[in-house]
C-alpha cells in the first residue's frame, strides 16, 4: 500500500511540474522562464510538496525549485555579463588611438616632466598609440618615438577616430614584381602604367577583387591579389631625424645658390654675348622651336606686347629675365643656345618680326600648353 501511495505521489508530482512548465509562455532569457516557472506555479497554488526530478531524486519544497532555476540561469547571466563587456575593433582602436591636438607640433619627452630631455616632436594631423597614462601625461609611441605628452596636446577618444578618419591615407603596396594598373577594374582593361614589388599609390577604395588607386592624377584599378592595402597616419619625428633632414636641406640650399649663381654668371655672359634680337630668338626656340612658324611668331608678339605695357619692364631682355617668367631663362638652356649660336633661323626671323610690330595673337600677354584656357590657339599653345 505505502508503494502505491509513493508511485501516485511521484505521478502527481510529476504531472503537476510538467503541467506548470508547459503553460509558461515563451520568454526571452533563462531568467525570465525561470521567474514566469514560478509565477505560474504560484499562481496554480500547485501543492507545497511540488518538486522538480533531478539526478533521479525529488526535491519537495519551492525553495529547491528557486534553486535549480537559478542554477539553470546563472550561466546565461554570466554571459551576457562577458558580452556585455566585449569589445569591437573600433572600440579597442578608439581606446588605444590618440591624436596632436596642435596647430604646428608638440614635443615628446623622455619623461612626464616639461623639463625632461625633448626625444622628438608630434606634428599637426599626427597619431600614435597609447602606452600609458598618469597625471596628466600620455605616454605614447608614434613612429619611431616613444615618450611623454601633456594631455592638453592631445585628442582621445571619439575626437582622436574622427580626427584620424579624416587626415588618414588608404595606402595600396605592390606586392609583386610587376603591377599592372589598368584604366577599369577589368583584366583585359588598357594598362594605364606599371608598379614594381614594394612601390606605393594612394587607394581611394576597396571593391571586392579590384583597388581603385590614383596614378597621375587620375583614377585606375589594381588587382587586390596583388597589394596590400593600409591605412596610413603621420606620425611623430625624432630629433636624429630633425637634425639629419635639417642638415640635408642646408645642404641642398647651399647647392641651389650655387647654381643660381652659376646661372647669373651664364645670364650676364649671355646678356653681354647677345643682342636683343637674339636673347627674344633664344626664348622662341625654347618656348616654341618644335611649333610651326606661326607659334613661333606668336611667342615672340607675347614679349614684344609686355614691352609695350606698362604692367611689365620696357625692354625685352628685362621682360624675359623677370623673376618667375619665363622657365627657360632660368633654366640655363637659353643661355647655352645664345653662347653657343645654335639658334635656329626660323626662330631668329620670327623674333625680327615680332620686334618690328607683327603679331598673331593681338594683345595677349599670356600662352601655354593648350587645353582647359581660352584664346587663341596656334599648334599645341593657346594664347590670350
Amino acid at each position: 500500500m505505502k508503494t502505491n501511495c509513493k508511485k501516485w505521489k511521484y505521478l502527481l508530482i510529476t504531472t503537476a511540474v510538467a503541467t506548470a512548465f508547459a503553460t509558461v509562455p515563451m520568454v526571452s532569457n533563462a531568467e525570465d522562464a525561470g521567474k514566469a516557472t514560478l509565477n505560474k506555479m504560484n499562481s496554480n497554488n500547485t501543492a507545497a510538496g511540488a518538486a522538480l526530478v533531478l539526478d533521479m531524486g525529488i526535491l519537495e519544497s519551492e525553495l529547491d525549485i528557486q534553486k535549480i532555476v537559478q542554477k539553470k540561469t546563472m550561466p546565461v547571466e554570466r554571459k551576457t555579463e562577458e558580452k556585455k563587456t566585449e569589445k569591437t575593433d573600433t572600440e579597442e582602436l578608439q581606446d588605444t588611438l590618440v591624436m596632436a591636438n596642435v596647430n604646428q607640433y608638440v614635443n615628446i619627452r623622455e619623461s612626464a616632466d616639461t623639463d625632461a630631455k625633448k626625444l622628438g616632436v608630434l606634428y599637426k594631423d599626427c597619431g600614435g598609440e597609447i602606452i600609458e597614462r598618469k597625471g596628466g601625461w600620455t605616454k605614447l609611441k608614434s613612429g619611431d618615438v616613444t615618450g611623454w605628452v601633456k594631455d592638453d596636446y592631445l585628442y582621445f577618444g571619439e575626437e582622436a577616430k574622427a580626427l584620424a578618419e579624416s587626415v588618414g591615407m588608404l595606402t595600396a603596396y605592390s606586392n609583386t614584381q610587376t603591377l599592372r594598373v589598368r584604366k577599369a577594374a577589368d583584366m583585359n582593361a588598357p594598362v594605364l602604367g606599371l608598379l614594381s614589388e614594394g612601390e606605393a599609390l594612394e587607394a581611394i577604395s576597396e571593391d571586392g577583387d579590384w583597388v581603385s588607386v590614383s596614378y597621375e592624377g587620375t583614377t585606375g584599378y589594381v588587382s587586390a591579389d596583388y597589394v596590400s592595402v593600409e591605412f596610413k597616419l603621420d606620425t611623430a619625428e625624432s630629433m636624429e631625424a630633425i637634425l639629419a633632414r635639417e642638415e640635408a636641406e642646408k645642404k641642398k640650399a647651399e647647392e641651389k645658390a650655387k647654381k643660381n649663381a652659376e646661372r647669373n654668371a651664364q645670364r650676364e655672359a649671355a646678356i653681354a654675348t647677345g643682342d636683343e634680337l637674339s636673347i627674344l630668338a633664344a626664348l622662341i626656340q625654347c618656348e616654341a622651336g618644335g611649333e610651326p612658324y606661326e607659334g613661333q611668331v606668336a611667342v615672340g608678339a607675347v614679349v614684344m606686347n609686355r614691352v609695350r605695357c606698362g604692367a611689365y619692364p620696357n625692354n625685352i631682355t628685362d621682360v624675359i629675365y623677370a623673376s618667375g617668367q619665363f622657365t627657360p631663362a632660368s633654366g640655363g638652356r637659353m643661355q647655352s643656345l645664345i653662347l653657343n649660336g645654335n639658334i635656329k633661323a626660323s626662330c631668329i626671323q620670327a623674333a625680327q618680326e615680332a620686334i618690328n610690330g607683327v603679331t598673331n595673337v593681338g594683345d595677349a600677354l599670356h600662352f601655354r600648353r593648350a587645353g582647359g584656357t581660352d584664346g587663341i590657339v596656334i599648334g599645341n599653345q593657346v594664347f590670350w
